[in-house]
């Protein structure tokens, strides 16, 4: 009697590829920040991660901290304690090759009112070993015509395009925006808001802004910090500010008696789901507004004054 062995076939092993998660560069990192003066304690353990690429508002009421922050990160004010590196440095230790990494546009400026807008231009691009070429910074600026203009004869709008233009003539890899768009028209601030996303989107500069129009860090800013009273109070994208402050949505309708109704709610999409329920059609003027930017912010500086008052 003979035994037949039944071959053993191996199924081959297919291996997964592993795909790697691209790690974000973080240009921008700040740990347990704080600075004081005298007796006064401005910031109180500020920590902070930025990335590359990307547009970051700070925002916060006037005493807050914001503008000693930002100074701190520029290396233009000495921190009390506290871990921080731009750029890979401490901006203590920052040098003249650091230094010319970064960008910054001040809140205002009231020199150079007299050169014209192409030779200042140039005068500072021969600062840098490889600045941007002048003629084509001031095209991409949208200055091209107003570069035999002295600078004290700009309207509000094309001097602060001069101001980023300066900021950027020697390719920073991070931006600094100190209230850029005060006393802006709404066509100048669109015309700066769509130079700043070029820069962030096609260019890959990070941006650092700071700003009192919350309109402005809604539509520009890929993530919003909070400061109040020197902490950050939250730190996210707009839609999880929202959320982090417990905001609720509005739904607003007209009642079948003709009444104009509204209700807020932390779960709109169910109440307009029984309102179709209960009246079996259409309902009249239907609207959900949802937390803005503005309803956030004010939830939490409110919040956090409510809860010194407690103290």
């Amino acid at each position: 009697m003979s035994t037949t062995e039944t071959p053993v076939t191996e199924t081959p092993v297919t291996e997964t590829p592993v795909t790697e998660t691209p790690v974000t560069e973080t240009v921008v990192h700040v740990r347990d920040l704080r600075m004081t003066y005298g007796s006064t304690e401005v910031l109180r353990g500020v920590d902070l991660d930025i990335h590359r690429g990307e547009i970051f508002a700070l925002l916060g009421p006037n005493g807050a901290g914001k503008t000693t922050t930002v100074e701190i990160l520029e290396g233009f004010r000495r921190r009390s304690s506290g871990d921080v590196h731009v750029l890979g440095t401490d901006p203590v230790r920052g040098g003249d090759a650091w230094r010319g990494r970064l960008g910054l546009v001040l809140q205002s400026w009231r020199d150079h009112a007299r050169w014209r807008v192409g030779e200042l231009l140039g005068h500072f691009a021969a600062y840098y070993p490889d600045p941007r070429d002048p003629a084509a910074l001031l095209d991409l600026v949208g200055l091209t015509a107003q570069a035999d203009q002295q600078v004290n004869r700009l309207s509000g709008g094309q001097r602060r395009r001069l101001d980023v233009a300066l900021g950027i003539v020697g390719r920073p890899e991070l931006l600094f925006l100190d209230e850029p768009t005060t006393g802006f028209d709404p066509e100048a601030r669109y015309d700066f808001h769509a130079l700043v996303e070029k820069l962030a989107r096609d260019e890959g500069v990070t941006v650092l802004l700071t700003t009192h129009d919350l309109v402005e860090a809604e539509r520009l800013a890929d993530r919003i910090a909070v400061l109040v009273k020197g902490r950050i109070r939250v730190c996210g994208t707009p839609a999880e500010l929202a959320r982090q402050a417990a905001a609720r949505a509005e739904v607003r309708w007209t009642a079948g008696d003709g009444t104009p109704r509204r209700e807020r709610t932390d779960d709109p999409s169910r109440l307009v789901w029984e309102l179709h329920r209960d009246t079996g059609g259409p309902i009249a003027d239907l609207e959900v507004r949802r937390p803005t930017l503005e309803d956030t912010y004010l939830h939490m500086v409110n919040t956090e004054n409510r809860e010194d008052s407690a103290a």
